[in-house]
């Protein structure tokens, strides 16, 4: 079956999202199961499946209790997206959740896909852009060890090339680039923004968006 990307079976990412995450007390942010790589219909059924039940179970109770949430959750729908296959991932913020400064946008980046970096298994490279005028204000290089690339049926972690590890993953146009569309969407939204987003190709692509909790 083709579909309306024109193309037949493409690889997707099935991600939960709660009917109550995302609000500008709690993020939900990495609580409920994502599936990368999935490839054809009944594999993305099973895959939506597994978001639904990923809505139970202790860890989700505790996080809800910490958070005053009601026990039980409003429900979760789940996005299928058409998967980025990406060079580059990373977060940015419209304002900076280290010191609270609005005038500042933070963005962190990592080779490959984005699940190494959510998950806190590489130190990436970081970027502080002033809003006012888009120049850097700071930069650091991390060490990036691994890297979440695609495999058969979903991902795997492998070892970056040493030559990459500590090469920046973007260039200062790009970190631009980026501070400008988390200001965009900033302004469009309402509130300050935390952004998911990946490189292909040198095409940056917008992946998710939600408010800030941490300010």
């Amino acid at each position: 079956m083709t579909t309306r990307i024109g193309l037949t079976d493409p690889a997707v990412a099935v991600r939960s999202s709660a009917l109550d995450e995302d609000g500008a007390g709690a993020s939900f942010a990495g609580q409920y199961d994502t599936y990368l790589n999935i490839v054809g219909p009944e594999a993305i059924s099973e895959a939506i499946v597994k978001c639904w039940n990923s809505v139970g179970g202790e860890r989700m109770e505790a996080y809800r209790k910490e958070h005053g949430l009601p026990a039980e959750s409003l429900g979760v729908a789940v996005l299928v997206q058409q998967l980025v296959s990406a060079d580059v991932s990373g977060v940015a913020f419209s304002a900076n959740p280290i010191n609270g400064n609005r005038a500042e946008v933070m963005i962190n980046t990592t080779w490959g896909l984005g699940e190494s970096l959510v998950s806190g298994k590489v130190t990436p490279d970081s970027w502080v852009v002033d809003r006012s005028d888009s120049s850097i204000k700071d930069r650091y290089i991390g060490e990036k060890g691994t890297m979440t690339v695609l495999d058969e049926g979903g991902t795997t972690e492998v070892r970056v090339p040493r030559a990459q590890r500590e090469a920046p993953t973007i260039d200062d146009q790009q970190a631009r680039e980026i501070a400008k569309l988390a200001v965009d969407l900033e302004t469009e939204m309402g509130w300050p923004v935390d952004l998911e987003f990946a490189y292909y190709a040198n095409d940056l692509y917008l992946l998710q968006c939600r408010p800030i909790t941490t300010l």
